[in-house]
């Protein structure tokens, strides 16, 4: 590292000055035509799900299954169509959002070195730890975007294609529209803190190498390592302690009253991954030989 890095890495940054350039990070991520494409994806998914139910339904059958869990809202969104967003997350959180979240996660480090814009951020006044910050809170801030995505497509196209009212939780509870769509948002945001131990994984990848693409594809590569090895019978053991295991635990928040040990469980778990992976991409990134 440059003497000229040395120097910047002792100032003490204006906290005016960190806000823009998370500001700066937030702009450039989302106007990649990498990540407006994947978030574009993520709206196609609730479309492609509402579309097919509404034409499987069409001459009065039923679709799906009853059980109330995971994919299984499918069997509902006939009689509300706020049971899209649900089952829009049950169906992208295994692996879109995931994959979504990795690609982003990934090139977070590993592409400013790829492109050669790694050395001159850490000659700007921000210091390799508030730049690692400030790539994390970037890549949880695309976290929320995406889960929200999900759910406001889901929500669109559910109120469009299906009636929407008071609906029925899994404990077989009435609750009124408007708690409905409250539980659907605090849904969406269990869903996007789920993401937070990926997240991390995927920036402590990106710290590694100097290519986005090796980055982006190890994270992926962990992710659907993890979710075969999370259906294995075998390796029940250990199997709690997968980042993925507890995700989707969101449908307990649609039980009356609402089911707190797998949601707990869920969210400490994200926040052990953060915290140990957090560490392990703080303790990489300020040790590295930047020279890209």
């Amino acid at each position: 590292m440059s003497r000229a890095e040395s120097v910047a890495g002792t100032r003490t940054p204006n906290p005016l000055w960190s806000l823009g350039l998370f500001h700066s990070e937030l702009r450039t991520t989302f106007r990649r035509w990498r990540t407006l494409a994947l978030l574009g994806v993520l709206a196609a998914v609730p479309v492609l799900v509402g579309i097919a139910v509404k034409i499987e339904t069409s001459d009065g059958s039923s679709v799906g299954r009853g059980g109330g869990e995971g994919p299984a809202f499918i069997s509902q969104i006939t009689n509300n169509g706020l049971f899209l967003v649900f089952t829009a997350l049950a169906a992208t959180l295994p692996f879109f959002l995931p994959m979504a979240i990795g690609v982003v996660a990934g090139d977070a480090i590993a592409g400013e070195a790829n492109a050669g814009t790694l050395r001159y951020l850490l000659v700007a006044p921000a210091g390799r730890s508030r730049l690692l910050l400030t790539k994390y809170a970037t890549v949880l801030s695309f976290c929320l975007v995406a889960t929200l995505v999900v759910a406001v497509s889901a929500l669109t196209v559910g109120a469009l294609l299906f009636p929407l009212g008071d609906l029925t939780t899994i404990s077989g509870t009435r609750i009124g529209f408007a708690e409905g769509l409250g539980r659907a948002l605090l849904i969406a945001l269990v869903v996007a803190a789920s993401l937070v131990g990926m997240a991390a994984l995927g920036l402590f990848v990106s710290t590694l190498t100097n290519s986005g693409i090796a980055a982006m594809a190890t994270t992926v590569g962990l992710l659907i390592t993890v979710q075969i090895l999370d259906q294995i019978p075998q390796l029940h053991a250990i199997q709690p302690y997968f980042f993925s295991h507890y995700w989707l635990s969101f449908a307990d928040l649609m039980r009356d009253p609402v089911y707190w040990d797998d949601l707990v469980r869920n969210l400490g778990l994200q926040a052990l991954y953060a915290a140990v992976f957090g560490s392990a991409a703080w303790a990489r990134f300020t040790a590295k030989d930047v020279t890209a």
